[in-house]
């Protein structure tokens, strides 16, 4: 597997997986990664396999479905075999909470928590569609960074739901399912990426 390694080699481990139209070195995938290398993060960045495919012949097409992926995930995180953050943008960040759902205790013992950047909590315009009942299994700790207006979340909606008090979650005044608020809010896009950053979990022990 070829991964897109930022930061330096002895940082904390931090496995970002891409959304589902865009692949690992989009603009939002770089100005995370480049970010969090900055704090001294080590993150290793990947395209799923139709991702892949797309690169090679140039042709749109839709995720693998859930359970490669999961799978997919689950493989990359053994082959790196060393304690990890797991985590994604949008369907990549889904993603990540279903491979630390499954309760494999080999992955378990690797997994130190989960960071989900804009979580898909349901599909465009079907609210009823909720993807969160895998979340209640989930033993490491959770990070949820969300748009206050998510059409895929958003805090009105999100805060109705019935979901594990221990998650830790980062809202974002006005932004939409990128973390972009409106002009109009006098909010700019990147003071979101500079509270994310702060925000993020994965701790970086300082040399002596």
């Amino acid at each position: 597997m070829e991964f897109i390694f930022d930061g330096p080699e002895n940082g904390p481990l931090f496995l970002f997986a891409h959304g589902a139209g865009a692949d690992a070195e989009s603009e939002f995938m770089t100005t995370i990664a480049q970010g969090l290398a900055e704090k001294g993060v080590r993150v290793a960045r990947f395209n799923f396999p139709y991702m892949q495919q797309r690169l090679i012949d140039g042709k749109r097409r839709p995720p693998n479905r859930a359970p490669q992926l999961v799978e997919f995930y689950s493989d990359l995180i053994k082959e790196l075999n060393q304690p990890v953050y797991i985590g994604g943008k949008s369907m990549g960040g889904r993603i990540a909470s279903m491979v630390a759902a499954q309760g494999d205790k080999e992955l378990n013992k690797l997994i130190k928590g989960v960071v989900c950047l804009g979580y898909p909590f349901h599909p465009v315009g079907k609210p009823e569609k909720l993807r969160i009942e895998h979340l209640k299994d989930i033993e490491a700790p959770i990070f949820i960074a969300q748009g206050t207006r998510d059409r895929l979340g958003s805090y009105e909606e999100v805060n109705n739901y019935n979901l594990a008090k221990a998650i830790d979650f980062l809202w974002l005044e006005d932004g939409d399912h990128d973390f972009k608020p409106r002009v109009k809010s006098g909010i700019t896009f990147m003071s979101h990426i500079e509270s994310l950053l702060k925000w993020f979990p994965i701790k970086v022990k300082k040399a002596n």
